[in-house]
């Protein structure tokens, strides 16, 4: 029955990780990610029909879902497997949203969702966490359609329970980005124990225990670094390149529990260098990370490192930058860090009106609603980015020669910036 409420839309940015991936998987172990600036968009209206009408950019005609039980079955479709798999995490935050409601004496809602993104482009995707993004989204919007009030972490622990429904050795860094936006420090909570908590006390009071190992707190935007994002052109499987490592012999040996440590330190390096303002320490632990992923990818053999990412980071530090792949690797992007001129005064100082501000990466997310700003979904390949973008300076030409060397190596510079919101209307 339609009940006349307007429709609710939420949206979530898509992620980059700056350095601790794969180490990130073990529980309490840090990273440090950043949200970017496009986005996905999930809108939930009053239901056209009987069950759930989900519609997505990814797939030709929308889909309905009916309930039987436990379960959504699709009806009327061709290719019911491929639905499945290209709506899954949509279709795994409503169960999970669905489930709180029941627990609250609440009906399962009947609704219809509509997914877009600008994570991918023609269905291939860029390797910016669209399936955290849009496990995020629907969360948010689903709840608020269904008149729940939730805390930034109570959606993004929903998101997270909804995630390991699917695969429980994901880190939730991604849901985390997507969640708060910025810069973010983040620990992954024990997925394990969290799904016990889940058994035990069902999803409302696996909402109010602590989770174990679970971390997140806000990073100031680095002063006078410039990130530059390279997309290969090539998808990869973060799932399936994490689900290799747990296949592997490898892990759990003294050389993985290295890694481990050596990661934890490099993070916990770098996020004192952003704390403190230590551009040189920050490019210095970036490379650090490339150097430990690097020595995983020949111990363990996953293939983190193909030769358009080795190009990308090769071609940064030939200009005196750091650069490494973002995420699992294997394909998706990479990025760069540069350093640029600093000319903001220091605190306690005024700004000169004749001084332009530096381009850097906290330009650039100060710069994030201005409405002169180029369309985030602008597709990949111009020598635009988060830098070029942040004002009216022009790149320095450190940043030039690290896109041109990028486009002969076939790597395309993405016209990306910082996100400073997370899930928002």
């Amino acid at each position: 029955m339609t009940t006349g409420r307007p429709p609710v839309v939420r949206r979530a940015p898509g992620k980059l990780f700056v350095a601790g991936e794969y180490a990130v998987v073990e529980p309490g172990n840090p990273a440090i990610l950043v949200a970017v600036d496009r986005r996905v968009t999930a809108t939930v209206t009053e239901p056209s029909g009987d069950g759930t009408l989900v519609s997505s950019d990814l797939l030709a005609a929308p889909v309905r879902w009916l309930r039987r039980g436990d379960r959504l079955d699709p009806v009327g479709v061709e290719d019911a497997d491929r639905a499945r798999r290209e709506l899954a995490h949509v279709l795994a935050a409503l169960r999970t949203v669905t489930r709180l409601l029941a627990e609250r004496g609440l009906p399962a809602p009947e609704l219809d969702i509509a997914i877009s993104s600008e994570l991918h482009r023609d269905g291939v995707k860029f390797g910016l966490g669209s399936s955290g993004a849009v496990t995020v989204a629907t969360v948010a919007a689903v709840a608020a359609h269904c008149g729940l009030t939730l805390s930034a972490e109570e959606r993004y622990r929903l998101a997270l329970l909804a995630s390991a429904e699917l695969d429980p050795k994901g880190s939730g860094g991604d849901l985390a980005a997507s969640t708060w936006g910025g810069w973010i420090a983040y620990r992954s909570p024990d997925r394990a124990a969290v799904l016990d908590l889940v058994r035990r006390h069902g999803v409302a009071g696996a909402l109010a225990e602590p989770w174990p190992g679970f971390e997140v707190r806000r990073l100031p935007p680095p002063r006078g670094v410039a990130l530059e994002v390279g997309w290969t052109g090539t998808p990869a499987s973060t799932t399936e390149l994490v689900s290799g490592l747990h296949r592997r012999a490898w892990r759990g040996t003294p050389p993985h529990r290295r890694f481990v440590a050596a990661s934890a330190d490099l993070v916990r390096a770098a996020a004192d260098a952003i704390e403190h303002g230590d551009r040189p320490a920050l490019l210095d632990s970036v490379r650090r990370a490339r150097r430990e992923l690097a020595r995983l990818d020949r111990e363990a053999g996953l293939g983190v490192f193909t030769p358009a990412l080795t190009a990308l980071c090769d071609a940064a530090e030939a200009v005196g930058g750091a650069a490494k792949p973002s995420g699992a690797g294997g394909g998706d992007c990479g990025i760069a860090l540069l350093e640029v001129p600093d000319t903001r005064a220091h605190p306690g100082t005024p700004d000169s009106p004749d001084t332009p501000a530096a381009p850097d990466v906290a330009d650039a997310a100060d710069a994030a609603g201005s409405p002169d700003a180029a369309d985030p979904r602008t597709a990949p390949g111009t020598a635009a980015s988060s830098h070029s973008r942040a004002g009216a300076t022009a790149a320095p030409p450190d940043i030039d020669h690290l896109r041109e060397r990028w486009t002969a190596a076939g790597v395309r510079p993405l016209d990306l910036r910082p996100a400073t919101e997370g899930n928002e209307e």
